[in-house]
């Protein structure tokens, strides 16, 4: 009976996958199928007869974009992460007033539609000078990541025990050492994840892109795939390749850290 019943239960959960990978099959099907049996009907379900022509066109076009996406990608990291760390370790250890009012919000903060910030920001750059930039854009996608980090590092470094740092006192650490020396090196998983989150939402941002850097001839990958869809609507092949290009550095990088992923977001949700 308990046999029959997991049975069951895996040939849903089989079903549903398929049901949910099955946009990213007939993207990577599109992207493999020749010009002229893009119209066929019925549609190629499989790609008997395979052409690359599509990827040669993407990376012939559109390797720009994926360096410019690399580019905001990983000065939203480090933006990220140098603000969040030191407000997450502040937040947990030092407990400066008001620190529930900031968790508030914090929370808040990321309940803020996206469109909405986009038409703010475009407001402050529009005076600054900073629309159409790569810079923009990194500040733009560092307010989604920052207080997702500044709450994870909190919740983290609040579980460190008190004992460490107090032995790093009595030795002559200052606080900064002890957060430099010991803080960080136990914050690894967290560190990861909040990188990974922070790289993600900016490679996939298409909102502040379109609003902050619609006039650019420096664009993201996700503004590129729009330009491409409307200067190419006959080149589908040449359309899903390029974004099964983009989504290979996500696809790669959840792969490498899933497990650092476990780790860093459960972190703190458990005490001894």
């Amino acid at each position: 009976m308990k046999t029959r019943r997991s049975g069951w239960k895996t040939a849903l959960g089989v079903v549903l996958a398929g049901v949910m990978l099955f946009p990213v099959y007939w993207m990577v099907n599109v992207s493999l199928t020749r010009t002229r049996d893009l119209r066929a009907d019925p549609p190629h379900w499989f790609p008997w007869n395979p052409t690359f022509e599509g990827y040669a066109a993407a990376l012939g076009q559109q390797l720009p974009a994926l360096a410019t996406s690399l580019f905001i990608g990983l000065g939203t990291v480090v933006l990220t992460l140098v603000v969040s760390l030191p407000a997450g370790f502040a937040l947990a250890r030092l407990r400066p007033r008001g620190t529930r009012l900031l968790d508030f919000l914090l929370l808040a903060a990321q309940m803020i539609p996206a469109v909405v910030m986009a038409m703010g920001f475009y407001a402050i750059y529009l005076r600054l000078g900073l629309l159409n930039t790569v810079w923009g854009l990194i500040v733009a996608d560092s307010t989604l990541a920052v207080p997702f980090g500044v709450l994870l590092f909190r919740a983290f470094m609040a579980g460190i025990p008190q004992e460490v740092l107090s032995a790093a006192q009595i030795d002559g650490a200052s606080t900064w050492r002890s957060f430099r020396s010991i803080v960080l090196p136990l914050s690894r998983n967290s560190v990861i994840t909040v990188s990974l989150f922070a790289f993600l939402w900016a490679w996939s941002d298409f909102i502040f892109a379109s609003t902050l850097n619609r006039s650019s001839d420096v664009i993201p990958i996700t503004l590129g795939i729009f330009r491409y869809i409307g200067n190419n609507t006959t080149q589908w092949n040449s359309i899903m390749a390029t974004a099964v290009i983009a989504s290979l550095p996500a696809a790669f990088l959840l792969v490498l850290a899933q497990r650092y992923i476990a780790a860093g977001v459960t972190a703190g949700a458990v005490k001894d």
